[in-house]
């Protein structure tokens, strides 16, 4: 069987807790929503018809499946192989009964394993002048042995305390240095975008048979900076100082979406120095909002899940292909959500673009396929 034909084989959700599959309930799964983002922990809320038994007890909230921190994993199943869409713990349910009984419903909401790291309320002293640490090592010494990680070192910090959950004090780490934080089959990520990494599959719209795409919309909004400066008052003096920061991601595409081919002096942004941050944080923070700045291009659509033949994952490239040649190209996905339902499985997408063109257009099935 060819790729092609493999993808097209309908795509099937599987539901697993305590790492076993949740078979005897699946029939009563109303629907799986998984919403997963850069910027926020990846949550899923399942919804199960629910039926009054003959001993009087209901068929999803007294079966022992969800309960509260039980771990938690949900797959897209096609044909003879799976994907993980996300695993964490079951953060709540919920038990709907309404005046007609045949409406009861019962809702399991899921949060991705960051979870774990949002119980405990932790005021500490993690770096001095005497003793000063680097993001990276941080990050590494909250993860211990319960998570694996993929990180960079970050700022090094002179004078850093953390006054909250760890997770929320890892996001603002990650924020000052310009990373993205995310967690993905038990391994905290903690470093740059990777826009240079190889693509997923292709979203392909208007293409025959190879097409996958239900729908797309392209916006290009050029009224965002080209540019940051980052101002500061002068070590001596009353003057103010000024330090312009460009974008510095890879372009994902043959011309930078600024507004210089327009003939125009560059779109500068002033940053005011954040209080209390050191200059080399003050920079990386510069630095952050720059690049995010340059994300001008913002398509969002829909797949069909079973003819796309993958779970389409955050934090990652993806090639779009069939909407002309200025906005067709390489993309950095922002925002998926997943929604197994009567109709199938459809993945909403939210992509971003720093550039306008495409450096190569895709040749050959393999091209079209990616590469996971």
């Amino acid at each position: 069987m060819s790729a092609a034909q493999d993808f097209r084989q309908p795509a099937l959700c599987r539901i697993y807790v305590d790492d076993e599959e949740v078979v005897e309930l699946r029939p009563y799964l109303v629907e799986a929503t998984v919403e997963t983002s850069r910027g926020e922990a990846a949550v899923c809320t399942l919804v199960f018809d629910n039926f009054r038994l003959e001993d009087d007890s209901w068929q999803v909230q007294d079966a022992g499946v969800f309960l509260p921190w039980k771990p938690f994993r949900i797959e897209a199943h096609f044909g003879d192989y799976s994907e993980e869409v996300m695993r964490g713990y079951v953060k709540e349910v919920i038990t709907d009964a309404p005046e007609q009984m045949g409406n009861a419903k019962v809702m399991v909401l899921c949060q991705d394993e960051s979870l774990l790291l949002d119980r405990e309320h932790i005021r500490r002293v993690w770096s001095t002048e005497d003793e000063a640490m680097t993001d990276g090592d941080i990050l590494a010494e909250i993860a211990g042995s319960d998570f694996d990680t993929e990180h960079e070192a970050g700022l090094s910090n002179v004078a850093l305390n953390q006054d909250g959950t760890s997770i929320r004090f890892l996001r603002e780490r990650a924020e000052a240095n310009g990373y993205e934080l995310y967690l993905r089959e038990g391994v905290i990520h903690f470093k740059p975008p990777q826009l240079d990494e190889d693509p997923q599959a292709s979203i392909m719209a208007y293409m025959g048979e190879r097409s996958n795409c239900l729908r797309i919309n392209v916006r290009h909004d050029g009224h965002k900076p080209d540019q940051v400066a980052l101002v500061r008052a002068a070590e001596t003096g009353t003057e103010l100082e000024q330090e312009t920061f460009s974008p510095n991601l890879t372009l994902l595409g043959s011309s930078a979406a600024d507004s210089s081919a327009m003939g125009l002096s560059p779109f500068v942004w002033q940053m005011p120095r954040p209080a209390g941050s050191s200059l080399e944080e003050a920079r990386a923070r510069a630095q952050a909002k720059a690049n995010e700045s340059a994300w001008k291009i913002v398509a969002e659509g829909e797949l069909d899940g079973s003819l796309y033949g993958h779970v389409l994952l955050t934090h990652k490239p993806v090639g779009v292909y069939g909407i002309g040649d200025t906005y067709g190209g390489l993309y950095y996905v922002d925002r998926v959500t997943h929604v197994f339902a009567q109709a199938g499985y459809r993945q909403a997408f939210r992509l971003l673009r720093n550039a306008t063109g495409q450096h190569t257009e895709p040749e050959g099935s393999d091209a079209l396929a990616g590469v996971r």
